[in-house]
């Protein structure tokens, strides 16, 4: 049996009591999509839209029609239970993102090494051409072993 790898989740065990049943992508996509927005100048003014319009309307509005007097317990409330779901939502979205970067990581790492192989293999290639025109007869070293002929056979004697 191989060990677990500790960047993954373990595999669900079985147990008496059925669990709900849900697609940990969908999942995880949605809660991306709600943090990004919690993080968003727009949710900070909503929310603060919202708490100032509570506040002026349980403060400012007749007895009767107030449903949280002054302390504001009930929207204390309400800003835990957002804060409460809010946390675990952008730690499961840290938690996706640090998983995509470490696989572009490996991506990257194996495109590096492919790079780097690559690059040798070229080096290598080049240093065999180089030494093979050094044996090889280059355009000007030919001219001038022709010239050297040609007065080599010009300064020869006539006679046989």
């Amino acid at each position: 049996m191989t060990s677990p790898r500790l960047d993954q989740p373990r595999e669900i065990r079985r147990t008496l009591v059925p669990r709900p049943h849900y697609d940990p992508e969908s999942f995880g996509q949605v809660s991306e999509r709600i943090a990004r927005f919690l993080g968003t100048a727009r949710f900070l003014v909503y929310m603060t839209v919202f708490i100032v319009v509570w506040g002026a309307w349980n403060a400012l509005a007749p007895p009767a029609l107030r449903w949280d007097p002054y302390p504001f317990i009930f929207l204390t409330l309400i800003l835990s239970l957002q804060a409460s779901y809010a946390a675990p939502l952008i730690l499961l979205a840290q938690n996706r993102q640090d998983d995509r970067d470490r696989v572009q990581y490996e991506q990257d790492r194996a495109r590096n090494e492919r790079s780097i192989a690559d690059t040798e293999y070229l080096t290598r290639e080049i240093a065999g051409l180089r030494l093979a025109l050094n044996e090889v007869a280059t355009r000007d070293f030919v001219r001038s072993e022709l010239q050297a002929l040609i007065k080599e056979l010009d300064n020869r004697d006539p006679r046989p």
